[in-house]
Parts: structure tokens; C-alpha cells; sequence
């Protein structure tokens, strides 16, 4: 199958067709955040804080009282935290607007793919 007949094929899903019939826009990014999206882009911004920079603190301490063993168990401890407190911020604030940049970033790529392949479709 060429990249028109797989073009057309996608083009043809619901989700494809309801984002370009509702013209899917970014106008949501305009509006006042809620708490809860506040919320989760606080949580995202800790994640940051606790891994790196705790790590390396981590492994300073370490390496000041020669016990490897503490960067070696709360290492890869700190980094799962963190990834923890990540997923929570982005189901938090990263659910709703994610969302709404696929469905338009959907809309405006299948629009252009389709006026680019129309002859051959």
C-alpha cells in the first residue's frame, strides 16, 4: 500500500473526521487554568526538582561520607519518585490539553496531507 492509500484509510476514521468537522483549534489554551491544572503543572515542576538535582546531592553525599551504596539504593529510589510525582502531574494537567493539541494537530495535518495527495488519492 503507498502513503496515499494509507493516508486515505486514516482519513476515513472517526476521530479524523469528527477533528476536522468540529475544526479542532488551540482556543482552550486561551482560558484562565483551573486548579487542577495548576495542580499538575506544580506537580511536573517538583518531579524536576527531586530527580536530578537530588540525585546529584545524592551522590555528593555519598561520596563525602564514602558510602557508595547511597546514591547506588537512592538513586534509582529518588528516580522513581520522581517519575511517580511526573505521571501524576500529567494526569492532572496533561489529560484535557493533550487532547486538544492531538485533535488539532490531527485536523491540520490530515487537511494538508489530503490537499498534498488529492491528485493520486
Amino acid at each position: 500500500m503507498n502513503l496515499a492509500g494509507i493516508i486515505k484509510r486514516i482519513s476515513e476514521t472517526d476521530y479524523v473526521r469528527q477533528a476536522i468537522a468540529d475544526k479542532a483549534d488551540l482556543s482552550e489554551f486561551k482560558k484562565k487554568p483551573t486548579l487542577r491544572i495548576l495542580g499538575g503543572m506544580a506537580a511536573i515542576i517538583v518531579s524536576y526538582i527531586i530527580c536530578w538535582p537530588a540525585i546529584g546531592a545524592l551522590g555528593a553525599l555519598s561520596i563525602y561520607y564514602n558510602k557508595p551504596l547511597l546514591v547506588a539504593v537512592g538513586g534509582p529510589l529518588l528516580y522513581g519518585l520522581s517519575h511517580l510525582v511526573f505521571l501524576v502531574g500529567m494526569y492532572l494537567a496533561g489529560e484535557k490539553y493533550t487532547k486538544i493539541f492531538l485533535r488539532w494537530a490531527t485536523r491540520v495535518l490530515m487537511e494538508k496531507w489530503l490537499r498534498k495527495n488529492s491528485r493520486s488519492i
